[in-house]
């Protein structure tokens, strides 16, 4: 483990002082992640009034992963709101052990966000859901083994994703539908059998990153939303091949409708 990592909330806090220094805003109040294919909606917020790499924070490796553009920005949104805005993140698969991939839902809670706004891209295993759909996380099962939180630091997960936050988002757009989302490490895609599990189990959807950042912000007090966008049907479902391309293209299709939401929800989180 790297020394950066020793101390997780120690490095979260150095970093979020460097966001302080460098946007000249001592806190920001609501915070987004943005998921494989979800950067172009950011762009619906309007222009960031800062701008720079991840990397120039402390404990933010570069992203490995097409479709994660590796930059931070701040926007000031309706009523003086404070937005922080990565784009991209660090995955549990890329081998860099759970602190990195939980440390910019850690740096956003101690930058001020008391509301901590996480998106992916995943695969629909309800077969209600449509590729390009929107479905708000209500729940979620892990089948990782792994948490982000190390000790004896025993946090309730009963409201994880916030109830109050879904209620506002519905408000906002009456036709989401709210799942229950799974944590798969992978890099590789899920098999049928595995999707068959899952389904089993009681879950709507599948993806490979959400569940720790969720976690670790909500340990430090965050209130979270969590938004899954269906960009493709999970193995099995169609009998189709799944591939990243076909993740990214979908993700770019929906970014204008949910630009548009986030950007008419967000100052009021």
């Amino acid at each position: 483990m790297s020394d950066l990592y020793k101390d997780p909330i120690g490095t979260a806090e150095a970093a979020a002082k460097v966001i302080a220094e460098k946007t000249g805003k001592a806190k920001h109040q609501v915070a987004l992640v943005m998921g494989s294919g979800w950067i172009s909606a950011a762009d619906a917020l309007g222009k960031p009034t800062h701008e720079f790499a991840v990397t120039e924070l402390p404990g933010f490796p570069a992203p490995t992963v097409v479709g994660h553009g590796g930059k931070v920005r701040s926007y000031e949104l309706a009523g003086g709101v404070n937005a922080l805005v990565f784009l991209g993140r660090t995955h549990f698969y890329e081998g860099l052990g759970m602190e990195p991939v939980a440390h910019a839902a850690r740096t956003a809670v101690k930058s001020g966000c008391k509301a901590v706004v996480l998106t992916n891209a995943c695969g629909g295993i309800n077969t209600e859901y449509k590729v390009g759909q929107p479905v708000l996380i209500k729940d979620h099962i892990s089948l990782t083994a792994a948490s982000p939180l190390i000790g004896a630091d025993f946090v309730d997960l009963t409201d994880l994703y916030s109830k109050r936050l879904r209620e506002l988002v519905k408000a906002a757009d009456p036709s989401l539908a709210e799942g229950v989302y799974v944590h798969w490490r992978g890099p590789s895609y899920e098999t049928p059998a595995e999707i068959r599990m899952m389904r089993t189990l009681g879950a709507d959807l599948v993806g490979m990153s959400t569940v720790p950042e969720a976690i670790a912000a909500h340990a430090l007090g965050a209130e979270i939303l969590g938004i899954s966008l269906v960009t493709n049907a999970a193995a099995g479902v169609t009998g189709e091949k799944l591939n990243h391309e076909e993740v990214i293209a979908a993700g770019k299709a929906a970014a204008d409708r949910m630009g548009k939401l986030l950007a008419a929800v967000l100052p009021k989180l």
